[in-house]
């Protein structure tokens, strides 16, 4: 209550609140289209930002794919369980879609123990983008000054490498 109270009297969502000492940390809900799954993620994402490769351009049906990276543990099914879908192309991703409507929630990446709850899902999340990643497959180049890797970042297993925007 308090959470949506700020957010509509200055127009943000608090990041994390205290109480009396006590931290309160950010939850926030989000649907599949049709309402039959819900998703609760609870604090901040690890990353945020874009990916270009040629799967998730494919599997999100747009040119580029917005994701917010949540550990494991903050990312909780709250309804529809059992609507849940999963489809692994690779064993690097689970990708999960609402078996009723067909809408995409989220991908399970196991090697890096996070989840890639799509931006979309989380109406409330304020999406700030730090990265484009496969940007070397880019089929939307995008000129906005954030750093773009050739693939990804070498703490996640990439080359590291940057290319030009």
């Amino acid at each position: 209550m308090l959470s949506f109270a700020l957010e509509e009297r200055v127009g943000i969502t608090p990041m994390t609140l205290t109480r009396g000492g006590c931290e309160l940390s950010k939850t926030q809900k989000g649907t599949c289209f049709c309402g039959t799954v819900e998703i609760k993620v609870t604090g901040d994402p690890e990353a945020m930002g874009y990916c270009h490769c040629g799967s998730c351009r494919s599997w999100s049906a747009g040119p580029v794919n917005a994701f917010t990276l949540f550990k494991n543990e903050n990312v909780e099914v709250t309804r529809g369980k059992d609507h849940v879908g999963h489809y692994a192309k690779t064993e690097k991703s689970d990708r999960q879609f609402c078996t009723k409507c067909g809408g995409h929630l989220m991908t399970f990446h196991p090697h890096w123990g996070l989840i890639d709850v799509y931006a979309a899902t989380i109406p409330s999340q304020t999406f700030t983008p730090g990265i484009h990643v496969n940007y070397a497959e880019t089929v939307l180049p995008m000129k906005d000054g954030l750093p773009k890797m050739k693939d990804f970042p070498s703490e996640m297993g990439g080359s590291g490498e940057s290319v030009p925007e």
